[in-house]
């Protein structure tokens, strides 16, 4: 069956809830699990533009989101480590997948489809992940992404490498989703 994506409803927030924090063990993301709080701020975040699930068979699989990066809690950091301001620029947020579901594709739909958002929107691409060189900073940058700069901010522990922000200048659609592996409907 054909993993597909849709807008979040309200009714998804309870199982990607579960889904986060049955992922965070291998991930990391977050950083800290349980959150200091409800995990539902953490999924549906301030100035969010648009927000996407997954679903294989009526599950939901994984999550992604755009916010306005003018909104969003990490602008003043942004602008400060890459000397740009945050308007006109989009983050895509809260990218995650379902640990066994991982290395399927579902991630890179999930990012196409907040790209192409972002692209529709006229706005510029960015994100920011713990650690360029982790197994998610490797994601984005097989993908065309690239570092502009880094930031250290309080809640990141101290084991952790810094936070990056990454910034993709080829077109939206140049990495597309891999062929075969799944599939976006509205």
């Amino acid at each position: 069956m054909p993993v597909t994506t849709r807008e979040r409803r309200p009714e998804d927030l309870p199982p990607l809830v579960e889904l986060l924090g049955a992922q965070q063990a291998e991930t990391s993301y977050p950083q800290r699990w349980p959150l200091p709080f409800p995990p539902e701020e953490f999924i549906v975040r301030p100035g969010e533009l648009a927000a996407w699930v997954a679903v294989e068979e009526d599950t939901v699989v994984g999550h992604v989101s755009v916010t306005s990066l003018a909104d969003a809690r990490m602008a003043e950091d942004w602008a400060r480590a890459t000397g740009r301001p945050s308007e006109g620029v989009a983050e895509v947020s809260v990218l995650f997948v379902a640990g066994d579901r991982r290395g399927s594709g579902i991630g890179g739909l999930l990012l196409d489809t907040a790209l192409a958002d972002i692209d529709r929107r006229g706005l510029t691409p960015m994100l920011d992940v713990v650690g360029e060189d982790t197994s998610a900073g490797w994601f984005y940058r097989r993908r065309g992404w690239r570092t502009l700069g880094t930031a250290r901010p309080a809640w990141l522990p101290d084991h952790r490498p810094d936070l990056a922000f990454m910034v993709l200048d080829a077109p939206t659609g140049a990495a597309g989703p891999q062929v075969g592996q799944a599939r976006a409907t509205k």
